[in-house]
């Protein structure tokens, strides 16, 4: 049996061709570009998440998923743990990783700029568990490699 490489091979997805019939959060725009229906994936999602000034998610996870965000453009403000105790920013050309199960909130961390993101998920599926998590005071934060200082 040969493989039609042409029509199963390589597929690229233009930027006037991303889908926003995905879930939305107020604040956030999402746009599909690698999904079943874009590409033929079948275990992967990939697109874009544009987060308005000083706009978050409430507490939520994604279940067994895995999620890598990559800042674009802005600055990105992650909180997780059981009380949302720790913190961690990230800056354009950083990489995020969400492990499963793993309770977080996405900020916006600028009142002024929009933070522009790609968001690559383990599956297809929309995952998320909204959580009723009462925040912790103060954060303990958490800075991830060499090449992020304390903010001063």
């Amino acid at each position: 049996m040969s493989i039609d490489w042409r029509e199963q091979g390589v597929r690229i997805v233009r930027s006037d061709e991303l889908d926003d019939n995905t879930p939305q959060t107020p604040g956030m725009t999402r746009a599909a570009a690698i999904n079943f229906a874009k590409a033929g994936t079948s275990k992967l999602w990939a697109g874009t998440v544009d987060i308005q000034p000083d706009a978050k998610t409430g507490a939520h996870h994604h279940g067994e998923l895995e999620s890598v965000i990559y800042v674009l453009s802005g600055r990105a403000r992650m909180r997780w743990g059981d009380r949302l105790e720790y913190v961690a920013e990230a800056e354009a050309g950083d990489f995020i990783y969400v492990p499963p199960y793993v309770p977080h909130q996405e900020i916006n961390a600028s009142p002024e700029e929009p933070l522009h993101c790609i968001l690559v998920r383990s599956d297809q599926e929309a995952v998320v568990v909204n959580l009723d998590i009462a925040p912790a005071e103060e954060s303990e934060t958490v800075w991830i490699g060499p090449n992020h200082p304390a903010p001063g």
